[in-house]
């Protein structure tokens, strides 16, 4: 029968220890003396043991309970409670994973990480948290670290599993930089983890479905500002995050190049793009609509936030392109592969106008060249070649009843706005109108 305050107050000694139970382990003991002790009996392991957890009425009924219930979570997550109680009174409240992982986190701000990551990582730590958040980091073995691994991986969550593995280890190495932890205990757990498929951003590499494509985005009927955006993902090949929230002081058209800031770049490195002739083109006309604000691509709901990350894969689907077949990322993915392809270009050149960092150290400390004309006539090449793409299957197509109509080939530096010539509808797409 579980205990009740009134119980707790009117037990009385007795010439023996007198033990009530309340359930699930708990006790308070009566001692002759007429101390009143909360413990707690529990195995572990395969061992009998006892949790002292305080003394009555010091610590309410409602505090030994809690109290039993943190340590069952514990106990459920394969940890001792009593020595976990001695690890704590080890390490001073500054010296636990959350403490720590705090201060790391606040070097990465200091450091300039975008908020997005910073955010990434808050989400991460916040699956190790519940058991190992509060302890203290000299005593967190692997097999600690791998119970809150494999309760993201459970969910079939592997990816993220990877994910926190790692950055529990940057926890680690900052702590082992600022002498609380001598060593790294995820280091312990490679290849412990279910390693995630890969599956590569859908991408359009084959040169007439390419065609195929630019044609869909000329005749998109949704948002102007979209399109515009969908032509400067093909013709400049940035990622997406880094077009979408652009704005327009980046942008000279006298030289003519966008000058992307670093705190916007993946790899915190400024980086520049030439313009094409038909970039300018699609700016200029953009300006026209959206250039009344400092965002080249401002939300419909706000004209202070851009457009949000899936706006250009859900208008990729509207044109009927499924996931599996074109993404906003892919654009990079397309143009690395043609220009490559075309063997026109230095591969050096196309890696850096892609914005990719040498993964060797050696080489990446001499390939420090910029192939900056280079680029520029790529640029201008690969802008000529897609209007090549797009009007190459330009014909003429009978409709049953309806005449002869002309598919639309749009000229270099083609406009935002349709045109008077009908357009052949892209597969998979209707003509109802939608903002995206």
């Amino acid at each position: 029968m579980a205990l009740s305050d009134v119980k707790c107050r009117n037990a009385r000694p007795a010439s023996k220890l007198v033990k009530l139970s309340d359930g699930g382990g708990l006790q308070l003991w009566v001692q002759p003396t007429g101390s009143r002790l909360w413990r707690l009996a529990y195995r572990f392991e395969g061992k009998q043991k006892l949790l002292a957890l305080g003394s009555y009425p010091l610590i309410s009924l409602a505090e030994a309970r809690q109290a039993r219930d943190d340590a069952k979570r514990l106990l459920l997550s394969g940890i001792d409670p009593a020595q976990e109680r001695s690890l704590r009174k080890a390490g001073s409240a500054k010296d636990t994973f959350r403490s720590i992982a705090g201060e790391y986190i606040d070097k990465l701000r200091k450091e300039g990480r975008t908020d997005r990551t910073i955010s990434k990582v808050k989400w991460l730590l916040d699956f190790a948290y519940p058991s190992i958040g509060d302890r203290c980091i000299q005593g967190i073995d692997p097999a600690s670290i791998l119970i809150a691994l494999r309760r993201v991986e459970v969910r079939g969550r592997y990816e993220s599993a990877r994910r926190l593995r790692s950055t529990i280890g940057s926890v680690f190495r900052y702590a082992i930089a600022t002498a609380r932890a001598e060593t790294d205990p995820t280091i312990a757990l490679r290849g412990a983890l279910i390693s995630p498929t890969v599956t590569p951003r859908a991408a359009i590499t084959d040169p007439k479905a390419l065609g195929g494509l630019l044609r869909a985005i000329d005749a998109f009927d949704g948002q102007p500002t979209t399109r515009a955006a969908l032509k400067l993902m093909a013709l400049l090949f940035p990622r997406p995050g880094e077009l979408r929230a652009a704005e327009w002081e980046e942008f000279d058209f006298e030289s003519p190049v966008w000058a992307i800031p670093e705190a916007r770049m993946k790899m915190r490195r400024p980086h520049r793009v030439p313009l094409s002739r038909q970039a300018v083109s699609v700016l200029t006309l953009l300006r026209e609509i959206s250039g009344g604000g400092s965002l080249l691509f401002p939300s419909v709901r706000s004209g202070l936030r851009p457009i949000s990350d899936n706006t250009l894969n859900a208008a990729l689907r509207r044109m009927g392109y499924g996931k599996d077949e074109a993404t906003a990322h892919g654009f990079r993915a397309t143009a690395s592969t043609l220009l490559n392809e075309c063997g026109k270009w230095h591969p050096d050149a196309i890696e850096r106008q892609l914005a990719h960092i040498e993964n060797n150290d050696v080489r990446r400390a001499y390939a420090r060249a910029e192939h900056w004309d280079e680029r520029v006539k790529m640029m201008q090449w690969w802008a000529d070649y897609l209007d090549d793409l797009e009007s190459k299957n330009a014909r003429v197509i009978s409709l049953k009843g309806r005449g002869k109509f002309a598919v639309h080939s749009p000229s270099r530096g083609s406009t935002l706005n349709p045109t008077s010539t009908v357009h052949q509808t892209p597969r998979g797409t209707s003509n109802r109108r939608r903002s995206y």
